[in-house]
């Protein structure tokens, strides 16, 4: 499978063996308490869980690489964003002013505002982990099987399971064109400049949207003959039933999420202020 692939892989790991409205119940209150919460505690705890699942799931960097590159390149460059139009914003949310290296203007760095953006780091790696782990390790149809089997109306769950197999399927059709392109001239490589690489890929944006409309005509079409949706219920072939393990799993996740919510909210706030003693 290609670096550039953010498909299902299949291993043989307990996150694999989980049921797919397991993984996603779990990622949504994942999701809901890593967005909620700014206390570095509960940030650092959801951090350390979720590499540890990454690390049983049987999923390796190598699978996975550019995707983590590009997700890691666009949050720091949110972080730059943040310290570029609110350089004082850490200041405003813990009441203190601490320096760390005075610059020009507003643009002083305070020891608050380094700490409020590392809890913004904080958040989004808690939370990028579990969201790559759910794609890559949970099978579309089995997927769509399990919510549907927890009361999703199956006409939603198969949208999902569909989108989940139209990713990997974009991003074949965006190396095939690219290197169509690049066999007409157009160069991509890194022996270029960026400004000549954004140029070249931009290319690659019309005839992947046209082709993209064209499997969704093909899918929609072969759905109706079908007559997908016309009745209430319907069977799964790659369905799996529910296991003691996902009982347990579903229980600590809803404990990890009541506890995430009082560790943040006891004090009457959700930021984490260590500089108030």
């Amino acid at each position: 499978m290609s670096r550039f692939m953010l498909a299902y892989i299949d291993r043989p790991s307990p996150v694999h063996a989980l049921s797919g409205a397991v993984k996603f119940i779990v990622f949504l209150l994942w999701s809901v308490l890593g967005m909620v919460s700014y206390d570095t505690r509960v940030l650092f705890l959801l951090c350390v869980l979720g590499l540890f699942l990454f690390k049983i799931s049987g999923i390796t960097l190598r699978d996975i690489s550019f995707i983590f590159k590009m997700l890691f390149f666009f949050m720091f460059l949110n972080l730059a964003g943040i310290y570029l139009f609110a350089p004082e914003q850490g200041v405003a949310i813990y009441h203190t002013r601490h320096i760390v290296l005075r610059g020009i203007g507003r643009y002083t760095l305070t020891a608050e505002q380094l700490f409020y953006e590392f809890n913004v780091f904080l958040k989004y790696f808690s939370i990028i982990p579990i969201a790559v782990m759910l794609i890559v390790t949970t099978s579309p149809s089995e997927f769509a099987a399990s919510l549907n089997r927890i009361g999703m109306p199956y006409t939603i769950a198969y949208a999902v399971s569909i989108a989940l197999r139209y990713i990997p399927d974009v991003q074949r059709d965006y190396e095939a064109i690219s290197q169509s392109q690049q066999a007409r001239g157009v160069e991509l490589s890194r022996k270029t400049t960026w400004i000549k690489r954004l140029s070249g890929a931009s290319r690659i944006l019309l005839p992947l949207i046209f082709s993209s409309l064209d499997r969704i005509d093909v899918v929609s079409h072969a759905m109706e003959l079908r007559s997908f949706g016309k009745y209430k219920t319907r069977t799964w072939y790659s369905y799996r039933p529910f296991t003691k393990t996902d009982g347990v799993v579903t229980a600590a996740a809803v404990l990890l999420f009541i506890l995430g919510l009082w560790v943040t909210f006891r004090t009457g706030g959700r930021f984490y202020n260590p500089f108030t003693g």
